[in-house]
């Protein structure tokens, strides 16, 4: 039998749509097991890129949430030091028992600069080329159209009792949760009780 996959739920916080032109600016990460173990977690403010831009539409968006992003531009560190630090973390965590993947909500968006970012300025990936995206999935445990698998359209039952507040960790874990509640649906195994509602 091989190794046990570990689930890496991640969000970012970003002051644009796309890497390069504009920055990460906060990167929050929990692993969790199959039965929503928690296992480590971690998390860190980035500084901007050297040259890039803000997309003002997004900063806009911003105002809506100062408290996040007074936190999300605390102690600050230089990229290549942070992205470093996610990686080798990432290795310690799964030592030789687990092999990592990645869950994001969209993950065309949050691994897009993940990727970039790892490559970037740690030079690989661990999680290779691949990110599960969690409205794909819902698609296909609700057997719907895409468009027909956005948040509001999913069971009580998956949701966890975790809040959804801008600050990175925060839904990284929210979403962690809520993805281990899916998984173990899909793989019909015993429900958990982390203080969802019934459906």
């Amino acid at each position: 039998m091989g190794k046990k996959e570990l689930y890496f739920s991640s969000d970012i916080e970003t002051n644009g749509k796309i890497p390069s032109d504009y920055s990460m600016l906060s990167l929050g990460c929990v692993a969790l097991d199959i039965d929503g173990n928690e296992i480590d977690t971690f998390s860190v403010n980035l500084k901007t890129l050297i040259g890039a831009k803000e997309d003002p539409d997004t900063m806009e968006w911003w105002k809506g949430f100062p408290e996040a992003w007074e936190n999300c531009r605390k102690d600050q560190e230089e990229p290549t030091v942070a992205m470093t630090k996610f990686v080798n973390w990432v290795g310690k965590v799964c030592g030789d028992e687990y092999v990592p993947v990645m869950v994001a909500m969209p993950s065309g968006f949050d691994f897009m600069f993940l990727y970039w970012y790892m490559i970037k300025f740690a030079g690989f990936s661990p999680f290779s080329f691949s990110c599960i995206d969690m409205k794909t999935y819902a698609m296909a445990l609700k057997k719907s159209q895409y468009r027909n698998s956005s948040k509001k359209d999913w069971p009580k039952r998956w949701f966890s009792k975790f809040p959804h507040t801008h600050f990175a960790i925060d839904d990284a874990r929210e979403q962690g949760h809520t993805f281990i509640k899916m998984l173990r649906e899909n793989l019909k195994l015993d429900t958990m009780d982390n203080g969802s509602e019934k459906n």
